[in-house]
């Protein structure tokens, strides 16, 4: 659907902060989905942008029915994963196992696969079904060697379920893979390996330690005590009493 000039301008201004916002201030960035929303509903794009964000905020049922409305619009199966993941936010994993038998996940390209793929596990886990969600994950692209845009997600997420199942060794290999495929710092990988090893991270400085520093630099006088900014205070109130005294 086409958009006069002035109208499209101002749709395209709200759905680029949509994109610019949703993953640092997800609410922020649905009111500007709601105003886009508002200007262009028939716009397959707009529905597309205002069920992300309504998905970034955990509004499911508002994220669904965006999604749907898109992809009536366009007829795209590319939505098909994201949409069986809110049934999940829904508290409907069954339906969100039932999506991912459906045909239109063979119209996915690789990527969609393989999310539709860590939508299903996710749903399996909600079931209680954790070694099904582990058979779900195993596949030719978590053994594959090669580095692909999902391979840090997909290993972090075969990695917890192992954790889940109680197999701590196999799940320490794992998080350590999906650290290795991890560039971007995607996920909390490394966070994951340090707990299993019981590494703690703790302030550079504790309390004492600030105060003690604290006072070492009052006493080297490179920071000013509360005795002296007192001090300082008193002289401040007596030099205006003298310069009142001097302008009566």
């Amino acid at each position: 659907m086409s958009l006069p000039k002035t109208l499209a301008e101002d749709v395209a201004r709200n759905l680029v902060m949509v994109a610019r916002l949703i993953d640092e201030d997800p609410e922020e960035a649905y009111a500007y989905a709601r105003i886009a929303l508002r200007l262009a509903s028939r716009v397959a794009a707009v529905r597309e942008a205002a069920g992300f964000a309504a998905y970034a905020t955990q509004k499911y049922a508002e994220a669904l029915a965006e999604f749907r409305a898109s992809r009536r619009m366009t007829g795209s199966v590319d939505l098909w994963p994201v949409m069986a993941d809110c049934e999940r936010g829904l508290g409907r994993p069954e339906r969100a196992m039932a999506m991912a038998g459906e045909p239109e996940v063979q119209k996915l390209d690789k990527a969609g696969q393989v999310e539709m793929r860590l939508v299903a596990a996710g749903a399996r886990r909600d079931m209680g079904q954790i070694d099904a969600a582990i058979v779900t994950l195993q596949s030719p692209e978590l053994a594959s060697n090669s580095i692909q845009p999902w391979t840090p997600r997909l290993r972090y997420a075969y990695a917890d379920a192992l954790l889940e199942a109680g197999r701590e060794d196999e799940a320490r290999e794992w998080f350590g893979k999906a650290l290795e495929a991890d560039k971007d710092g995607s996920t909390d990988a490394s966070d994951r390996l340090a707990e299993l090893d019981g590494v703690e991270f703790v302030d550079a400085l504790g309390d004492d330690e600030v105060v003690e520093t604290v006072d070492v630099a009052e006493a080297a006088g490179t920071v000013p005590s509360v005795d002296d900014a007192s001090e300082d205070d008193d002289e401040d109130d007596e030099d205006e009493q003298g310069d009142e005294a001097a302008k009566g």
